[in-house]
Order: C-alpha cells, then sequence, then structure tokens
C-alpha cells in the first residue's frame, strides 16, 4: 500500500509541474497562478501545498531544472578557449536567467545569496556551474595566477552584475554580450604574474 501512495503522490507531484511548465509557457512564469495550477491539474489547492510551501518553492524547481537543462548543452561542448568564447557559450544561460525580471528575482532570492533552511535547485546550480566552467578555465586561455575556484566564482559575480544591470533603467538597452565580455577579459586575462 505504502508503494502504491508514494506512486500516486509522485504523480501528482509530476502533473503539477507539468501543469506549471505548459502554463508558464503560455503566458510566462511571473503570470502563473497557483489557483490556475490546481484547477487544470484537477487537484484542490491544499494540494498544491503538500508538494510545495510556495509559488517560489515550485519556481526555483522549474527554473533550477531550465538552468540545469542549459549547463547540460554547456557540458557537452567543446570547452572554450578565451574570455570571447565563453561570452558566446554563457549567452544562452543569461537569455534564460533574464528571460523575465521575475526570473531573475527568483534565481536572485533563491540562489544562497538569503538565508535558507535547505538548499533548492535554483543554489545547487551554482554549484553545478563551478562543475562545468571550472575544467574550462582551467585548460583554456585563461589567468593562472589565482585558484579556478576562484575564476568560477568571478564568472558567477559577472554574470549576475551584467544581468543586474540588463535590468537597470540607465543601462539596459546595452545588450548583454557586450557588457559581459570586457568583465570577462578583464577578469579571465590571461595575465602573467607581476615580476618579483
Amino acid at each position: 500500500m505504502r508503494k502504491a501512495v508514494q506512486q500516486r503522490t509522485l504523480e501528482t507531484r509530476a502533473r503539477l509541474t507539468d501543469v506549471a511548465q505548459a502554463l508558464i509557457t503560455e503566458k510566462g512564469f511571473g503570470a502563473l497562478r497557483i489557483e490556475e495550477v490546481v484547477l487544470r491539474a484537477g487537484v484542490a489547492k491544499g494540494t498544491f501545498f503538500a508538494h510545495f510551501a510556495d509559488k517560489d518553492e515550485l519556481m526555483d524547481l522549474l527554473i533550477g531544472d531550465r538552468i540545469n537543462a542549459e549547463l547540460d548543452r554547456q557540458a557537452a561542448a567543446a570547452p572554450p578557449q578565451n574570455a570571447d568564447e565563453l561570452a558566446q557559450y554563457l549567452l544562452p544561460l543569461l537569455e534564460l536567467m533574464a528571460s523575465e525580471r521575475y526570473v531573475f528575482d527568483v534565481i536572485l532570492r533563491r540562489s544562497g545569496a538569503a538565508a535558507m533552511e535547505e538548499i533548492g535547485p535554483i543554489a545547487t546550480t551554482f554549484e553545478r556551474m563551478g562543475q562545468v566552467w571550472g575544467p574550462w578555465l582551467a585548460t583554456g586561455e585563461f589567468r593562472k595566477d589565482v585558484p579556478v575556484e576562484l575564476l568560477v566564482e568571478g564568472v558567477q559575480a559577472l554574470v549576475l552584475q551584467t544581468l543586474a544591470l540588463h535590468f537597470c533603467a540607465l543601462h539596459q538597452h546595452q545588450p548583454m554580450r557586450d557588457r559581459l565580455l570586457p568583465y570577462l577579459r578583464a577578469w579571465l586575462g590571461p595575465f602573467s604574474p607581476p615580476p618579483r
């Protein structure tokens, strides 16, 4: 009996996320309403809250899945060799993260920047970025005077800065690639260690 209950629970959760994905495709992330999800999924509102604490927790899962799909694509590609190639590789991820202001807001709230009781899907994608980008930065024409982990964290910070300025009224007209590329060139080098 327990197995049947677990299977039913998994099926209900999958139905909720599938319906939510369909609604996002139709209307966008920000327009998603819990009431519409449960109506289309054919479940009670309480059932939704048995699976997700709130809309943000559902968005954490759905946006995290999309970021992971982009990281899968990146991981399957040949490694970029320089800052220009890296910027090109990162653009689809930036476009996803900037697809709506709401998406960027959820990423900021759920990325681990705020104190949270448990680490969710978006926060784990930031760790995964290091797993994908670290080997690239270790082998390409990038600076070698700092640890790769620091290079990855710097690239993550530059991605977030690029996204923040994308949503800033004073800077939103500059294409993201044109903003990101000078940052990457300045941060990643290559540099020679200073003479002693």
